[in-house]
């Protein structure tokens, strides 16, 4: 018996090359399904984002791991396989919030996280009984990702680990908070460092959405990495910065850059989306020094869109990133993510100018599927992207590199963040109105 997994990519141009940044990361769920799938049971994974799919494959079941962005690839994908008579399951975030939706477009589904059902999956399987609807858990079963998988490909070579799932706050907008509705699930330690032992890397990248979700937890796992030498960056909130011994500790253990969503410099917005309670936590200037002063780079995340934003928001939010020099920074416009809270009060509000935006085929990277209250949806896109190009100029880049060296940073680190933050500059334009799902069954590399 054979089971084909496949990763979908978001789309490219026509006669372009896949956008860089979206591509060299090894796929953690991939790696994970493999750790357990049973050993008599043949394997093989294609990744949408470097090479072609063979349709003529030869398997029992094509499982694709299906995200909002990449559901219109996923679902072209499927129906290719189907009309083989080959059947396709899915799985991911996407499939969880809309189950109902993606149900149509394959044979069977699986909710949630795959570890404690797959083996129920795999009986059926073999007994040509699948169900059309599996339910997962949401927390950790024990082991360790098995990347044998990834053998020939070429990824980056920072390594991707899991210390936990979900986040404990409730923001509107946030597609995680709606999957483990606002609960955090922990890791065991020693599975952690196993796992990055056994990865073979020095560089790592822990997925969690907030890794800092439970600071006592962090601080007992910081402790267990920090004799592995490794090196490391995450993402995590601001509450951080209240918490010396944390700070002290990530530095200790490894850690570079840690990715916080700032999300936006107007109190009316935070408290439109439900993130208010960061103001509580102090001055973010402060916090944000605070932070740096452990010699930890900082990536800034900022979210355009709610309705309190104007054109002194986003020049607010400009003069905030330079003023702290951030290693890296993101302008990203607001998304009526499905399944989220935001989205259902968008259809609530009749804001939505298309009802499955995601599927629309006309719909590309970068536009605006609601109707915005300050700004036309076509403004706010462009408002946005401006900001990423202010951002990342040459003279924005070389002067934060020249406050990068006084960050207890070292050659490797300059490096990367120079390299990136190119990369980001020439990517701006690179990822507009990128169509979603075209132009992939020609070669994407």
């Amino acid at each position: 018996m054979k089971i084909t997994f496949i990763l979908p990519a978001i789309g490219k141009k026509k006669d372009e090359k896949y956008i860089k940044t979206w591509k060299k990361m090894e796929p953690l769920v991939i790696s994970t399904l493999k750790s357990i799938t049973p050993k008599d049971i043949e394997t093989e994974f294609f990744d949408d984002r470097l090479e072609l799919i063979n349709y003529d494959t030869n398997t029992d079941l094509v499982m694709i791991s299906v995200e909002m962005y990449t559901s219109r690839r996923a679902y072209i994908i499927a129906e290719k396989f189907r009309n083989k008579n080959v059947k396709v399951m899915m799985g991911g975030y996407h499939v969880t919030l809309m189950s109902d939706e993606v149900v149509e477009h394959a044979d069977s589904i699986l909710i949630g996280n795959a570890e404690k059902i797959w083996t129920e999956v795999i009986n059926d399987l073999k007994n040509n009984s699948l169900k059309k609807k599996y339910y997962g858990n949401f927390g950790f079963e024990r082991g360790i990702p098995d990347r044998s998988i990834f053998k020939e490909k070429k990824y980056s070579p920072i390594g991707l680990v899991e210390t936990g799932r979900g986040c404990i706050f409730h923001c509107e907008f946030c597609a995680i908070t709606a999957c483990y509705s606002g609960k955090y699930h922990k890791r065991n330690i020693e599975d952690i460092v196993e796992d990055i032992k056994s990865s073979g890397k020095k560089y790592f990248f822990f997925v969690d959405d907030n890794i800092v979700a439970d600071q006592n937890y962090t601080i007992e796992l910081l402790k267990a990495i920090e004799p592995l030498n490794i090196r490391w960056s995450a993402q995590g909130s601001l509450t951080m910065a209240k918490n010396d011994e944390l700070l002290s500790l990530m530095k200790k253990s490894g850690c570079d850059v840690i990715l916080i969503g700032y999300e936006s410099v107007n109190r009316k917005n935070l408290e439109q989306m439900k993130k208010d309670w960061s103001l509580s936590l102090g001055e973010r200037d402060t916090l944000t020094e605070k932070i740096h002063s452990y010699g930890i780079n900082i990536y800034a995340t900022f979210v355009f869109g709610f309705d309190y934003d104007d054109d002194e928001t986003f020049e607010e939010t400009l003069r905030f990133a330079f003023k702290h020099n951030f290693f890296f920074a993101a302008f990203n416009h607001l998304l009526p993510f499905p399944g989220t809270e935001l989205h259902e009060r968008f259809v609530k509000e009749n804001r939505l100018l298309k009802d499955k935006w995601w599927l629309d085929e006309n719909y590309s990277y970068g536009d605006i599927p609601y109707k915005p209250k300050n700004m036309t949806a076509e403004e706010l896109s462009e408002k946005c992207a401006d900001a990423r190009r202010k951002f990342f100029t040459y003279s924005s880049i070389f002067k934060r590199f020249s406050k990068l060296l006084f960050r207890k940073s070292d050659l490797m680190l300059w490096l990367i963040f120079l390299t990136q933050n190119i990369n980001l500059k020439k990517e701006v334009d690179g990822k507009l109105r990128l169509p979603l799902g075209s132009g992939l069954d020609e070669n994407p590399k």
